[in-house]
């Protein structure tokens, strides 16, 4: 009977968790408007015309563009995310081609593109929640890290625009799943598929989470690292798996950075590319001259500036639209409670548990490869901000989010269960306390999509523009 009424529970808290994401993520889709670059209206999603450029080029003609081309090019800014990796947008190209079999109604075909991300976004939920099951082994932990990665607002909102950010997350999600399931069980052909899949993702989407390919790279070393008297490697393992996952990236991802390397004159990453674009294009304020770095200001002035860790910490949170859909004071001020709380759990689980402080070097390790995953965003993030004037948004640390959402909810799990001398938290007030963080996950969700977003959405409307 106990364990009928677990696999009820089971089901239900798994239908709310994907149908509630999916929901919102549909609402988002349909009732955000999407407008050209001679716009008025901030609240359109962040570059979307631009960006719908690239798979608008492929529907239309069948072919990936180059990234010279003008009529992909951004207005003011004089390059085109024809450059970057754009796997996303070749998926999204030939979705919107198929619907335009049936419709020439740009409406379609943008919803065409934005589904695509919907379903990265579902995607990236049945990982995290295959990822969940593999590191919590309390269900109530277990779920808040669920809910925490996929419920957070800007999480939500990237999936339901079109971008690369929203492969991206996915490819994060399967990385560390694979990583855990081959520290857990040791690689295999099937642990493996799982990392080579994740790394194919992730290097064609977004350079924000190649620290995720180098952590991996670092991980599968050391993992085949053993100590037997002196430390030694196991090579044949290693080779044999090795290879085969290089063999599968080489034959996922190389295509394209052969092609960049022909196509735009050996840079195959595009960043030299786009620099000579700018350069030729590009309005003043947004000209490669006009940077920080061209500037002579130091990064630590930067830092300084218009609040930077601040707007980057609330974009990070909830931002919709051109940054300017904002939560109120409690979305953000709950969010610190539950970082704070993370915190406070493991730096007590610290002091007052002498178990917690004997990890294996092969753990150390590990968690000191997570987080590199989740401080290299962070740091490229800024040093674009410096060389190339990005705005301090939270949508470009996202690739952060596994990780730090995971220390999170492990620094919770800890306060929960710490015991000092005789004295333990009541199981109820445990509850509570997962309760209350739940809240402030999925409560902030759907604050920020029915009571912050679709007003704005509904007074302005759906408004879509062809273009230039």
């Amino acid at each position: 009977m106990q364990k009928r009424k677990a696999i009820w529970m089971e089901r239900l808290v798994c239908a709310v968790y994907f149908i509630g994401f999916f929901v919102m993520a549909v609402v988002m889709m349909v009732y955000q408007p999407h407008v050209d670059y001679l716009s008025e209206v901030p609240v359109s999603p962040p570059d979307e015309y631009f960006r719908m450029l690239i798979p608008q080029f492929i529907c239309e003609h069948g072919t990936l563009p180059t990234g010279l081309e003008e009529e992909v090019r951004i207005t003011g800014c004089g390059f085109s995310y024809g450059l970057y990796n754009v796997l996303p947008y070749i998926v999204q190209g030939y979705c919107m081609r198929f619907v335009n079999r049936f419709t020439d109604s740009q409406l379609a075909l943008l919803y065409a593109g934005r589904a695509v991300n919907i379903v990265f976004g579902l995607l990236m939920a049945w990982v995290v929640y295959l990822l969940g099951k593999r590191i919590f082994a309390d269900d109530r932990f277990r779920w808040l890290f669920c809910f925490a990665v996929m419920y957070l607002p800007m999480n939500l909102f990237v999936h339901t625009y079109i971008n690369t950010d929203s492969c991206c997350m996915l490819s994060t999600a399967i990385i560390l799943y694979a990583l855990v399931c081959a520290y857990q069980d040791g690689f295999d052909y099937k642990n493996s598929i799982w990392l080579s899949v994740g790394i194919v993702l992730c290097a064609l989407s977004y350079y924000n989470a190649y620290g995720y390919i180098l952590s991996s790279i670092i991980l599968f070393v050391g993992h085949f690292l053993r100590k037997q008297g002196r430390w030694s490697l196991d090579w044949k393992n290693m080779f044999r798996y090795g290879i085969f996952i290089s063999v599968l990236v080489l034959l996922g991802a190389g295509w394209w950075f052969v092609r960049a390397y022909f196509v735009l004159d050996g840079d195959i990453l595009g960043l030299k590319t786009k620099e000579q674009l700018a350069l030729l294009y590009a309005l003043e304020e947004t000209s490669p001259l006009n940077t920080y770095q061209a500037k002579g200001i130091s990064v630590w002035q930067m830092l300084r500036e218009n609040q930077f860790f601040q707007c980057l910490y609330d974009s990070f949170i909830a931002a919709f639209g051109s940054l300017c859909i904002r939560g109120n004071r409690w979305t953000y001020l709950s969010y610190k409670l539950f970082f704070g709380a993370g915190i406070l759990g493991g730096i007590a689980a610290w002091v007052f548990n002498p178990d917690l402080r004997k990890m294996s070097g092969r753990r150390i390790f590990f968690h000191l490869n997570m987080f590199l995953c989740a401080i290299l965003p962070l740091v490229i993030m800024i040093n674009y901000a410096y060389t190339m004037n990005y705005q301090h948004q939270g949508r470009y640390i996202l690739p952060s989010l596994i990780p730090i959402m995971y220390y999170a909810v492990r620094g919770i799990e800890l306060l929960a269960n710490l015991r000092i001398k005789r004295l333990v938290l009541p199981r109820a007030v445990v509850n509570a306390g997962v309760a209350f963080a739940l809240f402030i996950a999925v409560g902030s969700a759907v604050y920020m999509v029915f009571f912050s977003a679709l007003p704005v959405y509904r007074e302005l409307g759906m408004m879509v523009f062809r273009g230039k």
